[in-house]
């Protein structure tokens, strides 16, 4: 099994090389990194639990309709003022407003924040991931409940910035 920095290096690695393909074998886990082409769109889909979890790079074509399945729930998201800033989900994850249960919420609407105020909690593979504002400014609205699972890009908070 891969950890999460491991990947995250090899990522970094790949960046910083001419490299376009990586394949790993091990203890029977396997990964494949490659680097999109320019007529490539890179989309992460969730695999059978008996697949291993890889980006899958797709002609722009087939990219294209992959969006369009996927383009009613992002017409179901709130619609948000220009001027406003959306702070988005980094990770898939559980959502958590407060650092424990029974806790007060880390912000609310109408809180004030800066790009380092902790907004929330987000929970992948049980590790605890802060999540912070990026913006200074006024939290406009909260866009999803406690403990709600959170897709990767998933508008979480719309902030007002200073």
């Amino acid at each position: 099994m891969f950890k999460l920095n491991e990947i995250k290096e090899l990522i970094e690695l790949m960046d910083q090389s001419s490299l376009q393909e990586v394949e790993i074998e091990n203890e029977g886990s396997r990964l494949v990194i490659r680097k999109p082409n320019k007529t490539e769109q890179v989309i992460v889909s969730a695999a059978p639990a008996t697949a291993a979890y890889a980006p899958v790079a797709m002609p722009q074509q087939q990219a294209a309709a992959v969006q369009a399945q996927q383009a009613p729930a992002a017409a179901a998201a709130p619609s948000i003022d220009a001027g406003l800033h959306t702070i988005t989900a980094p990770m898939v994850g559980t959502f958590y407003s407060a650092p424990s249960p029974g806790a007060a919420p880390f912000v609310s609407k109408g809180s004030r924040v800066n790009d380092k105020t902790v907004v929330c909690i987000l929970e992948a593979m049980k590790l605890m991931n802060e999540i912070e504002a990026e913006v200074k400014g006024e939290i406009v609205e909260v866009l999803v409940e406690n403990g709600q699972l959170i897709e990767y890009g998933q508008p979480l908070f719309v902030v007002k910035p200073e």
